[in-house]
């Protein structure tokens, strides 16, 4: 068997590749090596021991269809990684998203549907994202379940950062969030994300494929990018604690996110790959369990000795959700899968691989914090 991984040297995307190996698979890596994720000087971890093990490397774009030509010939599925994440980031570097992970995949799907006979491909799973679904689903006293608007900044910037029912303005409480609820993105990068999902399953559907898109919740693990700051608090956080900068907490420090560790995140993914069934829709892959951002940092700076001060400012970002949990029913109906790693143990993995790595760029965090104010994309409440 043979498995295209377009942003294969992406962080996913280099762990899914060793066990794939293990499971005796021809891997094509496809990455442009982005310099916001890899650096000005990317390294490619373990390359020499791939070339050894049935892993090819292809320095290649998904904007670009010859990369894409090159890459796909003799294949046999598709883990299409490659994207530009980062919810603050896209509210102001629109073109470049859409770019990426609208007419990246459109590329893509053009390409198989049009080249045909230099592959052979029989699924396609795709790296989608709970961004599709906005607030996600909420419980009215009153009204039963509600897929709340997003959040208001007049009311964010008093300090009032819950979410109200949208039929009769009531508080609102948190419950996981089904593949049935419905498309609200509230952030460019969660409409991209949605468009990029939704081709890659018309595309299957279409020519009779496995279809895969993974909602992957918020990913986690060693080998994650500590250099991009537009994304991933864990990697923020550890980077400040481990200097003893202060970490600020945003909003009042309560939002909370389902945090799905990467092991988990691989063996879904190779499920899909590997599915012998026939399938098309999504499937959310997180945890189930919803946790606070203040228990996050607290977490980190007392691995790190307690060296930072951690400050609940109340500012926000637009884009920003409060709540994120996701039901895995689905997934282990279908993939006979349910993640198990809980979020302290793969927290713990994450923060002692991260002490090992150096400090690259230590402004780094505050540079994409100064681009988000000068946009007019973060507001400050009461408690600032």
């Amino acid at each position: 068997m043979r498995v295209l991984v377009t942003g294969g040297v992406g962080f996913i995307g280099i762990h899914l590749a060793r066990k794939l190996i293990d499971h005796n698979v021809d891997v094509v890596l496809m990455d442009n090596l982005s310099a916001q994720i890899h650096g000005e000087m990317p390294v490619i971890p373990n390359f020499i021991l791939f070339l050894k093990k049935g892993v090819t490397f292809l320095r290649g774009d998904v904007r670009v269809k010859e990369d894409l030509c090159r890459a796909i010939e003799g294949v046999d599925a598709v883990v299409h990684l490659a994207a530009e994440t980062g919810t603050g980031q896209s509210m102001y570097e629109i073109s470049r998203y859409f770019d990426v992970n609208v007419q990246g995949t459109a590329n893509l799907l053009d390409v198989l549907q049009n080249n045909k006979s230099k592959n052979k491909v029989r699924a396609l799973i795709v790296a989608a994202s709970r961004a599709v679904y906005g607030e996600g689903s909420y419980t009215c006293h009153d009204h039963g379940l509600v897929f709340p608007d997003s959040r208001k900044n007049v009311r964010m910037s008093v300090g009032d950062f819950e979410l109200y029912c949208p039929e009769c303005g009531k508080v609102v409480s948190m419950v996981a969030t089904e593949e049935i609820a419905p498309f609200r993105p509230i952030s460019i990068y969660g409409l991209t994300k949605q468009v990029q999902e939704q081709a890659v399953l018309m595309h299957a559907r279409t020519n009779g494929l496995n279809g895969f898109a993974l909602r992957y919740q918020n990913v986690f693990g060693p080998g994650q990018s500590l250099k991009n700051p537009y994304t991933g608090i864990l990697a923020v956080f550890s980077n400040l604690a481990r200097q003893g900068q202060q970490i600020e907490v945003y909003e009042d420090g309560l939002e909370s996110r389902d945090f799905v560790y990467i092991d988990d995140v691989v063996e879904t993914t190779i499920r899909a790959v590997m599915y012998d069934g026939t399938f098309v829709g999504a499937l959310n892959v997180g945890s189930g369990e919803a946790v606070s951002v203040l228990t996050v940092a607290h977490e980190i700076n007392s691995y790190f000795g307690n060296q930072s001060e951690i400050r609940v400012s109340g500012a926000f970002r637009l884009g920003d959700i409060r709540h994120n949990k996701a039901t895995t029913n689905r997934l282990e109906s279908i993939l006979k899968y349910k993640p198990s790693t809980t979020f302290r143990e793969g927290l713990h993995n994450f923060l002692a691989w991260a002490a090992t790595q150096p400090l690259d760029n230590k402004t780094a965090y505050q540079k994409s914090v100064s681009e988000l104010l000068e946009r007019g994309l973060m507001g400050r409440g009461s408690s600032a």
